[in-house]
């Protein structure tokens, strides 16, 4: 029979699709590597050290789809090996693919259905009936035709054993892999239909021009051999795109040139099939002039456009061209995000003063090893950045029309001829930070500064990207370069917390059940309710020595504990350093250094008493007000009484003067119970909830009881580390829920603040589900007359308060979490400092944003 060649992406994943006994593992052993096929048997083998242990299945697939994850995102070719007829089956293993952005093949190995009951029967270890393959081959057939709807590019059939053997594999490279061309490269920026400026431009890179018999440039040959680069926008706008295109077509298709689409392009093909589209954009001029060329030429143009591959990744990898501009991870990579990464780029939905979008500078993070050229947003001059470089320098816009000879990085440009479209905003100008940028090399920047801000802060997190406004991430850098702790120590900063949904009992604004609702009703299972104390919030960073200081942090010093602003938590520094000391001996003590395995650690916490921080405004703010009512009120109650004696009816100001006397003792004994003595660390106390990170880690991954754990050892260490009461509450059991609720109340009624409500589960694994809240706050009803104003459970108060427009406050406070996350992954991870301080200082940007302080 003759050999069937199958065409398998040399990096993507491949699905052998059949029923037991239908000779897959055969197959994949005759035609991939061992490193490449991971079995189904394997992993459930590598689980249960038996490969047939069926009760090992869920944890066999979950190594499965762990191995496929890390293969594919390494950019290797991956072979699953399991029956995959059913399309559960299929699905988890094709999202992997497509979020690590690779082609899904499938082969289908569809045996007769004695051969694989043969095949089974003769195997001791397959002791499953007959039954398990009919229905196995009940769903490979409904699946057939299903595979194309789910995202599997291709599916090859192959019927009977004799189709089978005559299989053969043929790897084919990724489309935009052309790293077996080195150059030397001619990289022409946006055209946009400026074929007189093409002419001249590529008349001084040295080009001889080929014309046709009526004088119209089809072709240009370098006779050095090098070879043009076109970035795309070939058409629109400009006075002959026809022109542009003729002569790019003619170069590609003579060798002398590769070409990528731009967006234009895309728009273009859009319309040339389909009429779909506005006539915006300079596209109206394009169809007008297109309009007076031959059908032929159309034809070729639309073919050209449409054929034209997202990126192309040149030199050995070395070299990256993308209309757009590209991201490290989308080097080589092949689906529909990619492409529209390097068409139109990465924007945050928003548009600017002008109507545009506004994009994300991909280009300030990048640290690649490749030199990325694109074009697509016009600025005044050509600059490096990170390694990356746009060449739109806006000719059709009267500007210049930019190359880069690749890999001497010399810029070569002309003038444009005239302005032939007016620009909607002036051409941005890029400024150079450094001198290493100007010669292309990679910038290490050590810290943020305003250059970094001018546009805002886009942050990348794992959930999506968080935006701090311009305005608000300048003034945050402003409040940390004058206020806060040395940079080197700002690693983190804690996150906002939104308060429970409003409580049904008219009574209180907040309660335990509205919690513990929250959180069932996202399929959160069990939480921890963990008590919240009376003081400020503090992290505190810790060296077991100097030698460690001055390796990862400042040296000279060996920690730091500050607030959530980021400055120093007590202004005596003498006060600061020994806190650290104590601190340090606690770890010390607790033996954590060994245990955890470093020389550094943070810790998110609280410091009490609250008057450790905000003594003054507990004094001016809270204790001035209890003061002026027990002076004002008797002498009120004294005047009501003399008025009833002499018989005026004062009975309903009577009343209203009781109840308020009543309430602000009340407001008086909550401010109190939040101060007490203190001389110098002693009266100090720090309540640790949670371990951040050491050399290397961050343990966000870890469930609330291992941090528990952390914080009792500290505890039983040093007398200074206070213990954090909690309790584990199943969601789902009402009489653990009211029990729950009953330990609340306990503790408010004696004048606790109440308790927080997070997901057992670690705050990472609870982002990436992005189900639920990181944790919800309850405080109870004594604590918040403090922050309503004593008089706030009159029935006419709390009715109106009861509409706090929450949804402001929770979305801050899952943004803020986010971006805690993403600096403490980025500090385990070694990032530069720079990196780390994104998130933190987006983090303070964000507290600028308008929501009720009292949430």
């Amino acid at each position: 029979m003759t050999e069937t060649n199958l065409r398998v992406p040399r990096m993507g994943l491949v699905l052998l699709v059949g029923v037991s006994g239908s000779g897959k593992s055969t197959f994949a052993a005759e035609h991939f590597e061992p490193t490449q096929v991971i079995g189904s048997d394997f992993c459930r083998g590598m689980v249960s050290d038996d490969e047939n242990d069926q009760t090992a299945t869920a944890d066999a697939f979950a190594l499965l789809n762990t191995i496929v994850d890390i293969r594919l995102r390494r950019g290797l070719l991956t072979v699953v090996d399991a029956t995959n007829v059913q399309r559960k089956a299929r699905e988890q293993l094709i999202r992997i693919a497509k979020d690590n952005n690779v082609l899904t093949t499938a082969i289908v190995l569809d045996v007769p259905e004695s051969v694989a009951v043969a095949r089974n029967r003769s195997r001791p270890e397959r002791d499953f009936g007959d039954h398990v393959v009919r229905r196995q081959r009940r769903d490979l057939r409904d699946g057939f035709k299903r595979m194309a709807r789910e995202g599997v590019r291709k599916v090859y059939v192959l019927k009977g054993q004799e189709e089978i053997d005559a299989a053969r594999i043929e790897l084919e490279r990724p489309w935009p892999d052309r790293t077996e061309l080195t150059g030397p490269f001619d990289i022409l920026g946006d055209i946009h239909g400026c074929r007189s400026e093409l002419e001249s431009l590529l008349g001084d890179l040295g080009y001889e021009i080929r014309r046709d018999d009526q004088g119209r440039p089809v072709g240009a040959h370098h006779p050095e051999g090098r070879t043009a680069v076109f970035v795309g926008d070939l058409v629109d706008r400009g006075p002959d795109s026809p022109g542009v295109l003729r002569l790019v077509m003619g170069m590609v298709a003579d060798g002398d040139a590769l070409c990528v689409p731009g967006n234009h392009e895309n728009k273009l093909v859009r319309y040339m099939r389909k009429g779909a589209g506005k006539l915006t954009h300079g596209l109206a001029e394009t169809v007008e002039q297109l309009g007076r060329e031959s059908e032929e030429f159309r034809e070729r143009v639309l073919e050209f456009c449409d054929g034209l591959v997202s990126h192309l990744v040149l030199d050995d990898g070395k070299l990256v061209i993308a209309h757009a501009g590209l991201k490290e991870e989308y080097h080589g990579r092949a689906s529909g995000r990619v492409r529209s990464f390097a068409l139109y780029g990465e924007t945050t939905g928003e548009t600017d003063e002008f109507g545009l979008p506004v994009r994300l500078p991909w280009a300030r993070d990048y640290r690649g090893r490749a030199a990325v050229v694109y074009g697509h947003v016009p600025t005044n001059k050509a600059e490096w950045l990170n390694n990356t470089i746009c060449l739109d320098t806006g000719c059709v816009f009267g500007g210049r029309l930019t190359a880069l000879r690749y890999p001497e990085r010399e810029i070569v440009d002309v003038d444009a001829e005239q302005v032939w479209y007016e620009p909607v905003r002036p051409l941005a100008e890029e400024t150079s930070r450094d001198n290493d940028r100007n010669a292309g090399q990679a910038v290490d920047i050590t810290d943020l500064g305003m250059g970094d801000l001018h546009a805002g802060l886009f942050v990348d997190t794992d959930d999506g990207v968080v935006r701090a406004n311009a305005e608000s991430a300048m003034a945050a850098l402003e409040v940390m370069s004058r206020f806060a702790v040395d940079p080197r120590w700002l690693v983190y900063l804690p996150p906002t917390m939104a308060p429970a949904p409003t409580a049904a009992d008219p009574g209180l604004l907040e309660h335990p059940a509205e919690a513990f609702e929250s959180f069932r009703s996202s399929g959160i299972g069990q939480v921890i309710c963990e008590e919240k104390h009376m003081g400020s919030r503090a992290v505190a960073v810790l060296c077991r020595d100097e030698a460690a200081a001055e390796r990862r942090f400042v040296p000279g010093e060996l920690g730091t504990v500050f607030t959530r602003t980021g400055r120093p938590f007590f202004k005596d520094a003498d006060l600061q350093r020994t806190m650290v000391d104590e601190l340090r001996r606690a770890v010390s003590d607790a033996g954590l250094w060994d245990k955890l395995g470093t020389d550094w650690v943070a810790l998110d916490g609280e410091m009490l008493p609250w008057s450790a921080k905000a003594g003054s405004l507990i004094r001016d703010q809270y204790a001035s007000v209890g003061a002026a009512a027990r002076a004002s009120l008797p002498a009120a109650g004294a005047a009501l009484a003399a008025a009833a004696e002499r018989g005026v009816d004062v009975s309903g100001l009577a009343a209203t003067i009781e109840r308020r006397t009543g309430q602000m003792a009340a407001f008086s004994d909550v401010y109190r119970r939040y101060t007490w003595e203190t001389d110098g660390v002693k009266g100090l106390r720090f309540a640790p909830f949670m371990l951040l990170a050491t050399e290397g880690r961050e343990y966000t991954e870890a469930d609330h009881l291992w941090h528990m754990s952390v914080a009792e050892q500290l505890a039983d260490a040093h007398p200074m580390i206070h213990r954090t009461r909690y309790r584990v509450v199943d969601t789902t059991d009402g009489d653990a829920r009211e029990a729950a609720a009953g330990w609340w109340r306990e503790m408010v009624d004696v004048g606790g603040e109440g308790m927080v409500v997070k997901p057992l589960l670690g705050a990472r694994a609870m982002a990436r589900k992005g189900l639920a809240q990181p944790g919800l706050k309850v405080r109870g009803p004594e604590y918040l007359r403090i922050i309503y104003g004593a008089d706030y459970t009159d029935p006419e108060r709390i009715a109106v308060l009861k509409d706090r427009r929450l949804g402001r406050k929770a979305g801050l406070a899952m943004r803020e979490h986010k971006l805690g996350l993403t600096a403490l992954s980025r500090l385990a991870a070694g990032e530069p400092l720079w990196r780390v301080h994104e998130p933190v200082f987006a983090l303070l940007a964000l507290e600028t944003e308008p929501v009720d302080p009292r949430l």
